[in-house]
């Protein structure tokens, strides 16, 4: 629907709020009328208002439908619209929008000027009044004061533009089986048709180009004239994070890092998932997408989401695996817990989090398949995305003893695994899983928490969170007499509690297992998919964070990337993109996605190898990785995840220091060295993955496991 020009900002911001209301959540009338209906899978992938054009618009719309719906769908959307005018909207979600936005101009985040710079460019490039687009304040005073003039404000503001007006756009879009097929065959067509068309010499003109632009693509530029960073401009050391220890019961640590957070109070908690039986292992995502949106208490999921929008700035919970720092088969696998809130509101999230831990509800199978359906829809949509991430997990399965779970909590495998879910006639099997799981998971046992607040805030805070632990299931029931312990900001050491144990303890008191068993092996894999392009990752198991090769090979994989191929899988080879990175996992990953080449692009892999073990770099190519390195770990840290690293991962301050100096001690001689020792083949342990079309060559390999 055709809106306003963006050059009103006060309608434009009007015009936002509104957008919120209409489709954000689970009490808006149109995720009720066509989320709730179980019309479609999701909304459609564009939804809401949308200021970057010169005039706006507003979509709405469904996707995973049948055909013969279409019709049904936009009678709902001109029904909700006639029902909007008619009744507006509940003052409690109005107050819950403006919450959100005052929350979200005190959270603080390191991409803040790139964001505010996005926000106003549609409007400035349009000569609009880039400052008036940045005065909120203003525009959410103005927008109180209109509600309070007119009652009927926000929906005579539907009725004008969603009601009367007559620029409307409807769109359906179907899917075509044989698209890729008659695709492939008009462009084989077409470029015969070009190739007829050609005499002998513009043929032979066409080669020679070819050739030049071959030579281009291989000659070194020369950016000596370009202004650039040295190593030597970097510091040598960096600001430390100091935290404060607070043992609960002398089991249940608690980090409390004060931060200027601007008057907001960030709270997470890790409890882990060494008891869960493997055959609930593959539900912990999907019990982490519903578990703060269920209901709780006294609240059903509605009126539970309406708290959360009103008291909190959100609450989330994602499945982690936590390598350790130290031993590539040692890992710690759970469920990190996070909420941020305004100070005032923090009794009301920490409730909140004491009644999910404590009564979460499980007894609402239809809501459960409208949460299933959306999961799978997105897990779906995000392939094409974020398909050489899938491949690196797959790749990376058979190498560490937390590949399997990693690809069992964010691979492939667990897109299947949701696909499947919701193809499911009935959900109450899955249903039943949940309680299952959460007796395992939500409790005070194996946990830690981390605050980060103002300095003013900690000692409410810390009273707030002592209660949340206390009120959980777990031992807190046992132990009331016993007293709170607080200590200092070093280090716990990491000493196992039972040398002969399979089970040992970390920083803060961590726990992770051990897979003494394990072995590392070799698995290739092709999945399939109707993409016209592929998704490619090479992974080799190298070494931990600790160890002194790591900052040589984190290096290296910045020097291959820039310095080879990018060259050779994106310039030369036509792919979107490609690289290489080392991640904290220990696995040195080699990757390309939408690149219409796979075989081949596995070949570049190991030609940029060769060019590694040869030396074929300069001290200026090494000064430039080491600056990319840099601009990672020098990366501004939002005080919200100030002690982030510590918390999970046991990174201290004095390790960051350490990896700090070795980065800056790589040279020339240890980056061969490191090719050598880990990237030869035979030394080291590797794994492959390929998303993308039918191969022949790949289908008459043995090697390759075909999905």
């Amino acid at each position: 629907m055709s809106s306003h020009s963006i050059t009103d900002s006060f309608e434009a911001f009007t015009l936002n709020l509104l957008s919120s209301l209409l489709v954000s959540g689970p009490n808006s009338p149109f995720y009720k009328a066509l989320i709730d209906a179980h019309i479609g899978t999701d909304f459609a992938p564009v939804v809401g208002y949308d200021g970057s054009t010169r005039e706006a618009c507003f979509t709405i719309g469904l996707q995973g439908i049948a055909e013969q719906d279409i019709k049904v769908v936009k009678e709902i959307i001109a029904k909700v619209i006639d029902e909007v005018i008619e009744n507006g909207f509940e003052q409690e979600r109005i107050e819950a929008l403006l919450h959100k936005i005052e929350i979200q101009l005190k959270h603080q985040t390191t991409n803040f000027g790139l964001a505010l710079a996005s926000y106003i460019a549609a409007n400035w490039n349009h000569d609009g009044d880039p400052v008036e687009m940045l005065q909120i304040s203003e525009n959410m005073a103005r927008f109180k004061q209109s509600l309070e003039d007119n009652p009927h404000f926000l929906q005579d503001k539907v009725k004008h533009y969603f009601k009367e007006n007559a620029h409307q756009l409807s769109l359906s879009m179907s899917p075509d089986e044989s698209y890729l097929k008659n695709q492939a065959q008009l462009e084989k067509e077409k470029l015969q048709e070009k190739v007829n068309s050609l005499s002998m010499e513009e043929k032979k003109e066409i080669y020679k180009k070819g050739l030049e632009l071959i030579a281009a693509q291989s000659r070194p530029q020369d950016a000596s004239s370009l202004p650039a960073l040295k190593v030597s401009d970097i510091q040598q050391t960096f600001s430390l994070t100091p935290v404060e220890m607070t043992y609960i019961e002398d089991e249940v640590p608690v980090q409390y890092c004060s931060q200027p957070t601007n008057g907001v109070v960030y709270f997470k908690a890790f409890t882990n998932l060494n008891t869960l039986p493997e055959d609930l292992k593959p539900y912990v995502p999907l019990f982490c997408n519903v578990i703060t949106r269920m209901g709780c208490g006294n609240l059903d999921y509605r009126k539970q989401d309406q708290q959360i929008e009103l008291k909190t700035g959100g609450m989330f919970a994602s499945p982690k695996i936590l390598q350790d720092n130290d031993n590539l088969d040692m890992y710690e696998q759970g469920v990190l817990f996070t909420s941020h809130c305004l100070e005032r509101n923090l009794p009301d999230m920490m409730h909140l989090w004491t009644d999910i831990f404590n009564n979460p509800h499980f007894d609402d199978e239809e809501h459960l398949r409208v949460l299933v359906m959306m999961a799978a829809q997105e897990l779906s949509n995000g392939i094409p995305e974020s398909g050489h991430l899938y491949a690196a997990v797959r790749a990376g399965k058979t190498l560490t003893a937390a590949g399997r779970l990693q690809e069992m909590f964010n691979g492939i495998s667990q897109v299947q695994h949701m696909k499947r879910i919701a193809e499911k006639p009935e959900l109450l099997t899955v249903l039943r899983k949940l309680p299952r799981i959460k007796m395992h998971l939500l409790s005070n046992e194996n946990m830690r928490c981390a605050v980060n607040a103002t300095s003013q805030a900690i000692p409410e805070v810390s009273t707030e969170v002592e209660k949340f632990i206390r009120n959980i299931p777990g031992f807190g029931k046992k132990k009331k007499d016993k007293k709170l312990i607080r200590t200092n900001i070093t280090e716990k050491p990491l000493n196992p509690e039972d040398a002969g144990s399979e089970v040992s303890g970390g920083s803060q008191a961590t726990k992770k297992i051990v897979f003494s068993s394990f072995k590392a092996c070799q698995m290739k894999t092709h999945f399939q998919l109707p993409f016209p392009v592929n998704y490619v990752s090479e992974c080799v198991r190298t070494v931990p964070y600790l160890n002194p090769d790591f900052p040589s090979l984190l290096v290296l994989a910045r020097l291959l990337t820039s310095k080879f191929l990018h060259r050779e899988i994106r310039e030369k080879g036509g792919a979107y993109g490609g690289g290489a990175m080392l991640s904290h996992n220990g696995l040195f990953t080699f990757y390309s996605y939408r690149d219409p080449n796979s075989i081949d692009t596995m070949s570049v892999f190991q030609k940029s190898i060769d060019w590694a073990k040869a030396g074929k770099f300069t001290q200026e190519d090494i000064d430039e990785a080491k600056l990319s390195v840099f601009s990672t770990v020098d990366a501004p840290v939002a005080p919200s995840n100030r002690g982030l690293d510590r918390f999970l991962l046991g990174i201290s301050d004095e390790m960051k220091q350490k990896h700090r100096e070795q980065l800056f001690a790589v040279d020339h001689d240890s980056l061969v060295g490191a090719a050598n020792k880990y990237l030869t083949t035979g030394h080291s342990t590797w794994g492959a993955a390929i998303l993308g079309p039918e191969n022949e060559s790949i289908a008459r390999d043995p090697t390759w496991v075909q999905r």
